[in-house]
């Protein structure tokens, strides 16, 4: 008698950013939080440029980053208001990325930024991944997933009500808070940049920003930014070859007169030499 065989069940595959929610449904938690993150990606864009010229980057916006595989998913998941990953893509399979799964990509982010509307406590949040016999019973903090499982290299909290900035970097499976330089500004090597905080103008708000510097301490600018400078540096360029046209014509008029003087005065020479001669003096002999 033959036996017959039970059907294999197919192995689940690990979802995708297309399988998985790309948002927990809570609001934006302040009205800086969605400018501060256009400030930051539209001032990195040439250094991005130079970084990757062949556009292998990500960045991310108050996006999920899915690092374990959870029910509900949103519990596997950290997001970020501001992150950056490098040698990525920027679609996946050509669409338009919803969320980063880490099991999918293995590439980490290099930088992950937080805008606290509070203290900052729910950011620096070290509480571990905790189980009983039934499974997961408290979702981890922020703090310990980024540095014990994500292991992003560098994790910023940023202040928003008093302006304090915290930048820690992943050193021996642990993170270290990094001291200012003597600008004030916190060096993320592995971009060639500096972050720190900036005040003025941006999108009609005045307030503390979260800005880049380059290694010298030069601000990164956004392309408004560039714009005017590009307007101003047009603007003193004329400015100055009008300048130097009116040099070279008070020049040329100041040659014109030089050269009037010299003929009235020889002329007068001439006549002077003249008369003399009409008196029968030679002028060459006075």
């Amino acid at each position: 008698m033959t036996q017959s065989l039970s059907p294999i069940t197919p192995v689940r595959a690990f979802p995708d950013h297309t399988q998985l929610p790309e948002s927990d449904g809570t609001f934006v938690k302040n009205f800086q939080e969605h400018p501060q993150c256009i400030l930051l990606t539209d001032s990195l864009g040439t250094t991005l440029q130079t970084l990757h010229p062949d556009g292998m980057y990500a960045i991310g916006q108050d996006s999920g980053i899915y690092w374990r595989e959870t029910d509900p998913p949103e519990r596997g998941a950290e997001a970020p208001d501001w992150f950056y990953v490098p040698n990525v893509p920027p679609l996946v399979d050509g669409e338009i990325r919803r969320s980063y799964v880490l099991w999918r990509e293995y590439m980490v982010p290099l930088i992950a930024i937080e805008l606290a509307s509070g203290n900052g406590s729910e950011e620096r949040d070290n509480t571990p991944l905790s189980r009983r016999s039934e499974g997961v019973t408290q979702k981890p903090g922020k703090f310990w997933v980024y540095e014990q499982i994500i292991r992003i290299p560098y994790y910023a909290i940023y202040i928003i009500k008093t302006g304090e900035l915290e930048v820690y970097n992943w050193v021996n499976t642990r993170y270290i808070r990094l001291e200012p330089n003597d600008r004030g500004h916190y060096s993320i090597e592995l971009m060639g940049v500096e972050l720190g905080v900036w005040e003025g103008s941006y999108q009609n708000q005045t307030q503390r920003w979260l800005r880049w510097w380059d290694n010298q301490g030069n601000l990164l600018l956004i392309g408004s930014e560039q714009a005017r400078l590009e307007r101003l540096h047009t603007e003193q360029e004329r400015q100055r070859a009008e300048a130097e046209s009116q040099r070279a014509e008070a020049e040329s008029q100041r040659a014109e007169a030089e050269s009037q003087r010299a003929d009235r005065e020889q002329q007068q020479k001439e006549r002077l030499a003249a008369y003399l001669r009409s008196q029968g003096i030679d002028p060459d002999l006075i």
